[in-house]
């Protein structure tokens, strides 16, 4: 390889290969946003025109339907112009016209996802959390879809966490919607009655379809993660690393309900974290406490004076989507100020 200096030119021209790899995806990848932002801009013009166009006036269906075979006709082979999607151009620009918070957002993300977020979803908040979320974790589709379908919208505002107190607010918003109140590991085959032991086996053999459950921002670090204090042994069930939030998150399985001395274990948990395994460049160890049933005001009074950032969650085996989440959310003020905390 003529022209390249050094002790080992193999290696030299590996390095080089790589940055201009890396350099030509960084460009698909921005210039796959700007086609996406002209696109769902475009789309949003279209329904901007339709609206104005029949405000007032008494086409129907059939006009749609027209300029869809007149569209198709003028642009054979551009995909997009069916009458079905003529309808949701015009639905999505009547359903984010009026809201200028969310109007810049939406070209964001692509449209499909757009589409999902605006058929699956009821209000402008839930809208939001979703947008952000896809924007700033990149969640494909079916990811997105999952995520409706799990309620990780209600999940993730009415969060039992102690990280009001416990953490700084650089990390405080985005640890909060990390950790959600209910996780369903629906992908699991257990009987009624099994053990922390098998529940936790029973993880590890599904461990993709249990990091998706967890939020799909976590990497497995282990199970029965051993730390040393004083001489003695001690376990962690389970281990993940949060990519975005960059810490060590410790995961505690109960399979009753939860109880207060809980909090005490976890708190030592992340104390030997912090001290043996976090890195010098990494946030504050998270201690996740899992359990099949918990009181709300019991896990409030265990939190109240804990130290150490935790946050204690449920789990279904069997998927259920109870309609009473929505009923339990937090007020408007409450839930903008959390979502607003996920740019950061």
């Amino acid at each position: 390889m003529d022209g390249l200096k050094g002790n080992d030119p193999g290696q030299e021209y590996g390095h080089l290969l790589k940055a201009v790899k890396e350099r030509v995806r960084s460009a698909q990848y921005a210039a796959l946003k700007v086609v996406n932002t002209e696109l769902v801009g475009l789309y949003w013009d279209i329904g901007r025109m339709i609206v104005e166009r029949q405000e007032g006036k008494t086409w129907g269906r059939a006009v749609v339907l027209q300029l869809a075979v007149d569209l198709q006709r003028e642009f054979p082979g551009v995909n997009g112009f069916s009458d079905s999607n003529l309808w949701r151009m015009r639905g999505f620009y009547e359903t984010y016209r009026d809201l200028e918070k969310l109007a810049p957002m939406v070209r964001e993300i692509g449209w499909s996802h757009n589409v999902v977020i605006m058929e699956r979803c009821s209000d402008s908040q839930e809208r939001e959390f979703y947008i952000r979320m896809t924007r700033k974790f990149g969640w494909t589709k079916k990811i997105l879809i999952h995520q409706i379908d799990n309620q990780s919208y209600e999940k993730s505002v009415l969060g039992q966490t102690n990280f009001q107190q416990a953490l700084t607010p650089e990390i405080r918003a985005q640890a909060k919607l990390a950790v959600m109140d209910e996780y369903t590991f629906d992908f699991l085959d257990l009987g009624d009655d099994y053990s922390e032991r098998e529940l936790e086996r029973a993880l590890i053999v599904r461990i993709e379809d249990f990091l998706r459950a967890m939020g799909g921002m976590f990497a497995f670090m282990g199970s029965q993660y051993r730390l040393e204090v004083d001489g003695r042994e001690f376990f962690i069930d389970l281990l993940l690393f949060h990519r975005h939030l960059r810490c060590l998150v410790a995961i505690e399985l109960k399979i009753g309900d939860f109880l207060p001395e809980f909090v005490g274990k976890m708190q030592f948990y992340l104390t030997a974290l912090d001290r043996q395994v976090r890195h010098g460049d990494e946030n504050p160890s998270l201690g996740i406490i899992l359990c099949k049933e918990k009181s709300r005001t019991i896990v409030e009074y265990a939190l109240n004076d804990a130290r150490r950032p935790i946050g204690v969650a449920t789990y279904e085996i069997t998927r259920t989507l109870p309609a009473k989440l929505k009923g339990q959310l937090p007020d408007p003020e409450q839930i903008s100020a959390l979502l607003a905390g996920i740019e950061k």
